[in-house]
């Protein structure tokens, strides 16, 4: 609803239209619990989108005495109205992510402005995405929405080269929507489906342009199909979420497979350049949702092995270590995990307590309860407490052994 407002008003007046597209929901709220919703909702939300628009032109001073005239010489109709078929709204969110991910700003005040604006990504959620803290986040928005009005940035087409210079940027955007719908930290919910199919449905958009049909979007793409294939499998009816090894494989959507094999083809048929992270990203994808052979874990930390050269973040480094564990054994990775020194880390005190199961239930007990005091999301404290007290009860019945004997 912003990118078709902001065709509309123009990408300057990015404001505006997120006050309309924020009033119109919250008279939805309002008015569906009375009323019901509507037979079709979405044409309901634009339509009071519209209405809102007009009046907003006709009373707001600020937009007679500063706007007015810019929208004159931009030839926009007021009047005009917004249409909102899948199509078009798909087309002007596209279009959006191309226009916000300018080079006028930095790639990370491009990518942090298009999560807040067109992903509704809140403060903390990019800073979770970014790996960095909330201050920091807030003063790139300030600045790349400041570069957004002063260089009165609009929603146009783009040349092929534009577009192609553009490109990554989208693509990690997009790629970063979809990790917070798979493994939400912020949000209560772990897994957001929502954004997940927000992220493969314009994601599939860019397969299907010429210009952006590349080796890189069909990775990306082939990467989001085989995580999204088991997000059924992932959560419990009751919330609780469900470990890789312990997911009924029949919830597997083996469709949602069956594409990503398709875009894995096509994103290593395309070119004989070395592989980016998304290809690296999705052949491990591929390992986990088609292989139930432990060998499978010699393939999947070759690939890490590859991915750490490319992307040394702390997620990857440990991502990698478990897989060295399926491969080396827990000690051997007990040592590269602490080589990592991320002892603040939730995720790296998850792994340690892990690691430490068999051989230290103290040790790892006094794991997950600091992973627990560092995590921000509800889901994940719960299944690490279930982790602490099967370990109690396992130390409870090996003392009960001991004596017995």
């Amino acid at each position: 609803m912003t990118a078709i407002l902001c065709r509309h008003f123009g990408l300057h007046a990015i404001e505006i239209a997120e006050d309309i597209a924020n009033d119109t929901f919250l008279k939805a709220s309002e008015y569906w619990a009375i009323n019901g919703i509507p037979e079709n909702p979405t044409a309901w939300l634009y339509t009071v989108a519209k209405n809102k628009t007009k009046d907003y032109v006709k009373r707001t001073a600020i937009f007679e005495t500063q706007i007015k005239q810019e929208i004159k010489l931009e030839q926009i109709d007021t009047e005009k109205e917004f249409e909102y078929n899948d199509q078009l709204i798909a087309d002007s969110q596209l279009a959006m992510i191309f226009a916000v991910c300018n080079p006028a700003n930095s790639r990370e005040s491009q990518i942090c402005l298009a999560l807040q604006i067109l992903c509704g990504f809140s403060i903390g959620e990019i800073a979770d995405a970014f790996l960095i803290n909330t201050e920091t986040i807030k003063k790139r928005l300030l600045r790349a929405r400041a570069n957004l009005r002063n260089t009165r940035f609009q929603i146009k087409s783009l040349s092929e080269k534009q577009i192609k210079s553009r490109l990554e940027v989208v693509l990690k955007t997009l790629y970063l929507l979809f990790n917070e719908g798979y493994f939400s930290k912020a949000n209560k919910h772990q897994i957001r489906i929502n954004l997940c199919s927000e992220a493969i449905r314009l994601t599939l958009c860019l397969t299907e342009n010429r210009m952006t049909n590349t080796v890189q979007t069909n990775a990306l793409m082939a990467l989001m199909c085989f995580q999204s294939s088991r997000l059924e499998a992932r959560i419990h009816i009751n919330g609780e979420a469900i470990l890789f090894d312990e997911q009924d494989r029949s919830l597997w959507d083996q469709s949602m497979i069956q594409r990503g094999n398709y875009y894995l083809v096509n994103a290593t048929t395309q070119s004989a350049k070395s592989p980016t992270k998304y290809h690296l990203e999705a052949g491990i994808a591929y390992w986990h949702a088609t292989s139930t052979d432990h060998s499978k874990w010699v393939n999947i930390l070759q690939l890490y092995d590859q991915l750490i050269i490319i992307e040394d973040s702390p997620i990857t480094a440990l991502n990698r270590v478990f897989a060295f564990a399926n491969v080396h054994g827990k000690e051997k990775a007990i040592l590269e995990a602490e080589k990592l020194n991320l002892i603040k880390n939730s995720s790296y005190n998850a792994l340690m307590g892990y690691l430490y199961t068999y051989t230290d239930m103290d040790g790892s007990m006094a794991h997950y309860e600091q992973a627990i005091r560092l995590s921000r999301s509800l889901t994940e404290k719960h299944t690490l407490l279930k982790e602490i007290e099967r370990l109690k009860c396992a130390k409870i019945n090996a003392g009960k052994q001991q004596r017995s004997t």
